[in-house]
């Protein structure tokens, strides 16, 4: 006796959907919303800590006056007095800002200078 072949019908290959960039957007905001109220923890989340920089103690190390500072770097002069005298203090961009400048200034000159 002759041993039957049986043959089941192969499965169609389903090819990924591609996701358009809108749609991978809205997913993004939906699973931050959903992060946010304690939902899903699925979601990795990177939280960076940005220091709290001393301005008038940077631009002393630096030999230079409040203007030749913010001119430099294209600081507003009176904003630059405000956080010295503590009525205000820099943004989180700012503050990242101020790092780079206290570790290369001259980078930053650079960037600054090739801008203008």
């Amino acid at each position: 006796m002759a041993a039957e072949k049986t043959t089941k019908p192969l499965k169609k290959a389903v090819a990924p959907k591609c996701q358009t960039v809108g749609a991978s957007i809205i997913q993004g905001l939906n699973e931050a919303i959903a992060w946010t109220r304690g939902g899903s923890t699925r979601i990795h989340v990177t939280l960076v800590h940005i220091p709290e920089i001393d301005v008038r103690k940077l631009r002393a190390k630096m030999g230079l006056s409040q203007s030749e500072f913010a001119t430099k770097f294209g600081l507003p002069p009176a904003t630059l007095r405000n956080w010295e005298q503590g009525r205000s203090r820099p943004d989180a961009p700012t503050r990242v800002l101020l790092a780079v400048i206290a570790k290369h200034p001259d980078a930053v000159e650079d960037v600054l200078r090739r801008a203008s």
